[in-house]
């Protein structure tokens, strides 16, 4: 069986996305919304001896494979190549390859290689950087002017990628009940734009820490330049460091699937500690629906290229944990819908900047972007990740100083008895 006759099989008659082959003959429709590119037999070489979506990230990210077009269009396919093929396509693939295409090639360079005891402050230092110490200019072409990777809030689908990250630090501050004078701690601080905000906003001083120096050191300039260096302070620190402080209110944005399961005890016991007595901690992160892995995928793309050491859990579980470390949780909201618009937001700025960014970080990092986003977003949209919102107190005597109405998030005064 020749290759093109493979993929006539996988394809079908109704595919609406075509394959073109190393030959440059296409098959499959013309004129389709996307088009995978197969540069080199090696990818089908990926496909045999990684079965399931870790084949075709390699072949991609090592350009053995391309997607032209819509790339949300194409991970429909790819879903196919990677997942779905019958014993007798498999079969077929491995007469095409030969015996030489059974033995695994190297994986790419960029896969992750992490050393240590899991969750140790050194490992998870490592994982952090593998996905943070990038380029801050990289992240500014996916990012934009906002640089703010964690879901935004959309006060409609027009609004723009801005518009929607500024009102959901504003949905933050508000959670949180800031005002004039008030101490904010922003764990897993990124390039600083919610104490930025803050600050601005709501007049607080805060303290944001990173274990990624290009963020530190980026996100001080911007300090520095907003002229905040007196009330905001960044630094380069692992939240386990973290002690002898009081904070009137915590924030941790997108960070804590960094945490693991082993250790949300501790990190939610930490952050207690930190709270004076009333303060309010507001934790937003991805979840996963009930039944589904704890990790991204320990085996596959996501966990070995993007985020490694990664880990989901479900909500219920996680307001337990919160709970269990002396907290009482006040507030759940989902947000999934949101981060799929963010996601596709994202992808747009990468595709738009595409050149601009490779020369940034290289090909196959732009490519691990570009598939981590896209697949990111169709799994939001279909359910398959949630992300949520969870805003906590540390109560004062059992006083909360939460409002009576629920979504009314001013501090209320102690009322007498």
């Amino acid at each position: 069986m020749t290759l093109r006759r493979l993929f006539e099989r996988i394809l079908g008659p109704d595919s609406p996305v075509a394959v073109e082959l190393p030959d440059g003959s296409v098959v499959g429709p013309p004129g389709s919304p996307a088009r995978l590119v197969v540069r080199s037999p090696d990818a089908i070489r990926r496909l045999l001896t990684a079965p399931g979506e870790l084949g075709f990230a390699r072949a991609y990210v090592a350009g053995e494979l391309d997607v032209e077009g819509d790339v949300y269009e194409a991970l429909a396919l790819a879903d196919r190549l990677s997942s779905h093929l019958g014993p007798g396509d498999w079969l077929a693939a491995a007469r095409v390859a030969g015996l030489a295409g059974l033995r695994p090639l190297p994986p790419p360079p960029e896969e992750a290689r992490l050393r240590g005891r899991r969750h140790s402050p050194a490992r998870d230092a490592a994982a952090v950087r593998h996905h943070y110490d990038v380029s801050n200019r990289f992240y500014r072409h996916v990012l934009g002017p906002s640089l703010t990777y964690s879901c935004a809030v959309f006060p409609d689908p027009d609004a723009t990628l801005e518009e929607a990250q500024q009102a959901k630090h504003e949905l933050v501050c508000a959670k949180l009940g800031l005002c004039e004078g008030m101490r904010l701690l922003d764990v897993g601080c990124g390039w600083g734009s919610l104490l930025l905000h803050a600050a601005e906003r709501h007049g607080v001083s805060g303290v944001g820490v990173t274990v990624s120096p290009p963020q530190a050191e980026l996100a001080r300039e911007r300090v520095g330049e907003a002229g905040l260096a007196d009330r905001v302070e960044i630094r380069l620190a692992d939240y386990r460091e973290l002690a002898g402080e009081r904070f009137d209110a915590v924030a941790s944005i997108g960070m804590f699937e960094h945490v693991g399961r082993s250790r949300l005890g501790l990190y939610f016991r930490r952050l207690r500690e930190l709270l004076s007595p009333g303060g309010r901690l507001l934790n937003h992160g991805i979840s996963r629906p009930p039944g589904h892995r704890r990790r991204f995928g320990r085996r596959g793309f996501v966990d070995r290229y993007v985020f490694p050491d990664g880990e989901l859990h479900e909500v219920g579980a996680v307001v337990s944990a919160i709970q269990e470390a002396g907290f009482e949780a006040r507030h759940a909201e989902s947000l999934r819908e949101h981060y799929a618009l963010t996601l596709r937001r994202w992808v747009g700025n990468l595709e738009d900047a595409w050149d601009e960014a490779v020369a940034e970080a290289g090909g196959a990092r732009a490519r691990i972007w570009r598939l981590y986003m896209a697949g990111s977003a169709l799994r939001f949209e279909a359910g398959a990740l949630q992300v949520h919102q969870i805003l906590a107190v540390r109560p004062d005597g059992g006083c909360s100083g939460m409002a009576l109405r629920p979504g009314t998030w001013e501090r209320q005064p102690v009322s007498s008895r």
